[in-house]
């Protein structure tokens, strides 16, 4: 049976009849996932959230694909939001092996199929969802269309830093310490110690506001800066998409002209070389397009329901 997960509706401001569930992953671990049903939807959206986010701060999301006819969920990845913290400090970003992940999206594709969430199946990928979400593509798990948004393809380190990290990791291993907060990262979550002002990842005040009461009312929701493993796993796991070779599903991935946090140029590099993928640039939207100004949110929706709509055929 399906153990009933918290949900936080009047945070997540979804559609109607949200609701959220317990699973465990084939390794044990305790993660969670938000559904949003619709009546005769066109299809399920699988919403891949970044590191440090969780379900609710997608329901407003959902209501905008559920105003467009679609269904749709999101997944608390192990070591974020509610789900099982893999580090006795809470607040540190981590996972032992970034394939992990796919064990965790494998548990929410097997509750989809037990709750028959409407096929076609589509994803959307942000920040780190999208280093998760092309692997998923290129492992042809069953999606027929994708859309991504800033997704981490490359993190965002001069090729000096990357060097230095990977040097320093073997070291930080010998030492017991790689599982310490990575250098120049912080205990709190962006939103709170930084503020609105010159914040890197919206323009839209209200939509700050937004994501950062949710980790204001609920603080278990928040998450910190990531280990100095889960640095290191990120760069092994951008090297491994950029060596194989990129399914022929329909892509569209939006990068704004703004975007200071993950690696552009790595999402051009990708975006070029990946014949069925469409990249989108939106002048002045920055880390996060789905929540920049409801001008820039009405494209990233109508556009890619388009895209769903006519993969879904």
């Amino acid at each position: 049976m399906t153990e009933a997960a918290p949900y936080f509706a009047d945070l997540a401001q979804g559609p109607e009849g949200g609701s959220a569930y317990w699973l465990t992953t084939s390794d044990g671990v305790r993660i969670r996932v938000g559904l949003w049903p619709h009546e005769g939807a066109k299809g399920t959206v699988f919403i891949l959230p970044g590191r440090t986010e969780c379900v609710e701060k997608y329901g407003r999301g959902a209501a905008d694909f559920a105003a467009r006819g679609f269904a749709s969920l999101a997944i608390d990845w192990r070591g974020q939001g509610i789900a099982e913290r893999l580090l006795k400090d809470r607040r540190i970003g981590h996972v032992e092996d970034f394939q992990d992940y796919q064990k965790d999206l494998d548990a929410v594709i097997a509750l989809a199929e037990a709750k028959s969430m409407p096929k076609p199946w589509f994803l959307i990928g942000h920040s780190m969802g999208g280093a998760i979400g092309i692997r998923a593509l290129i492992e042809r798990k069953p999606f027929q269309a994708a859309g991504f948004s800033a997704p981490m393809w490359g993190i965002g380190l001069t090729p000096i830093q990357k060097l230095l990290v990977r040097f320093v990791s073997p070291l930080f291993h010998a030492l017991g310490l790689q599982n310490l907060r990575a250098p120049g990262t912080k205990a709190e979550t962006y939103m709170i110690w930084h503020g609105f002002k010159d914040n890197l990842l919206t323009s839209d005040r209200e939509m700050f506001d937004y994501m950062t009461d949710q980790v204001v009312a609920q603080p278990d929701l928040g998450l910190g800066g990531p280990s100095s493993h889960w640095v290191t796993e990120a760069i092994r796991e951008n090297d491994w998409a950029f060596e194989h070779a990129l399914p022929d599903v329909p892509v569209m991935c939006f990068l704004g002209g703004d975007e200071k946090i993950v690696n552009i140029q790595a999402v051009k590099d990708l975006a070029t070389r990946w014949p069925s993928c469409e990249l989108v640039i939106v002048p002045g939207a920055r880390h996060e397009v789905p929540m920049e100004t409801p001008a820039t949110r009405a494209l990233f929706y109508d556009r890619l329901s388009a895209l769903f709509e006519q993969s879904g055929g």
